[in-house]
């Protein structure tokens, strides 16, 4: 039995296939990305779901692609985890990009991959290896056009009296707005990067207010000087995107991307279902 993790700060959603790619269960877990969460908190979240519990054992194989994997020690820190919990799997972890390269890539072609959800991050495919120009600094000091982003904005804007009186009312109607409760979330609970994602819903649900708009439209500017034009051949490939806020946002992208001539492919909101069609081709 084959695991295969597609993980962000958020979630993680994961398929279990056999040997002939047939699907034996599907669930989905708290994201694990090692950045902000230790050994404990990991086993914790693979713990509370029973079918991943209840098969740790018969995994011979587990390909996790995760948020806060960029770098070495993450991936070997988690490995060891996963290593120590899935005792006869073979563990494989790469960083969530890869993911996002092998659902909206066709095989050996160039592209530029870009994942908007919780975090952010973008990559250049040569058709064969992932370059990254930018290493990232983490959702305090970077994550342009992200979930967490959005969410920071909103809650600046509502306590800096910046937020319109009408969307400011809704806002405090949809969300705990108690400082305390805003501190004590993004202080004292794991995952705050997530915490401030989920304001995102509500940014997106308001996205043709001018507030919203003005927000949107900053962070896409930002993401596409600060991100995609790294890379000399942007105008070349293809650019192609995943995560929730380039699937729901996707309309606003293509029209901001158009002004640098950059043009836009496959957005998809999830990659988990282009990993199994990788790996069945790929066993």
């Amino acid at each position: 039995m084959k695991l295969l993790v597609d993980s962000g700060s958020t979630k993680a959603d994961w398929i279990a296939i056999n040997d002939y790619g047939k699907v034996l269960f599907t669930t989905q877990t708290l994201g694990l990305n090692p950045e902000v969460l230790d050994k404990e908190e990991i086993i914790s979240r693979l713990e509370d779901k029973f079918d991943i519990s209840h098969n740790k054992d018969k995994a011979s194989a587990l390909y996790f692609y995760g948020a806060g994997c960029g770098t070495d020690r993450m991936k070997n820190f988690l490995t060891e985890v996963f290593q120590e919990y899935f005792a006869k799997a073979k563990v494989s972890v790469h960083e969530d990009t890869y993911a996002a390269v092998y659902a909206t890539t066709p095989k050996e072609e160039q592209a530029i991959v870009c994942i908007l959800g919780t975090g952010s991050n973008c990559s250049y495919f040569d058709g064969k290896i992932l370059h990254q120009k930018v290493q990232s600094l983490g959702y305090i000091a970077m994550d342009d056009c992200s979930g967490n982003r959005f969410g920071r904005h909103l809650l600046r804007g509502y306590y800096f009296n910046k937020m319109p009186k009408e969307l400011a009312k809704e806002f405090q109607e949809e969300y705990n707005v108690d400082p305390d409760y805003i501190k004590h979330n993004l202080y004292k609970e794991p995952n705050p990067n997530a915490y401030l994602a989920t304001f995102a819903k509500f940014l997106i649900k308001h996205k043709d207010t001018p507030f919203c708009k003005k927000i949107i439209q900053a962070e896409m500017k930002d993401f596409a000087e600060n991100y995609i034009l790294q890379y000399e051949n942007c105008h070349d490939v293809l650019v192609h995107f995943v995560g929730s806020i380039a699937f729901y946002l996707k309309d606003e992208l293509v029209e901001t991307l158009n002004k640098y001539d950059i043009k836009v492919g496959n957005v998809l909101r999830r990659p988990i279902d282009g990993l199994i069609a990788y790996h069945n081709m790929n066993k």
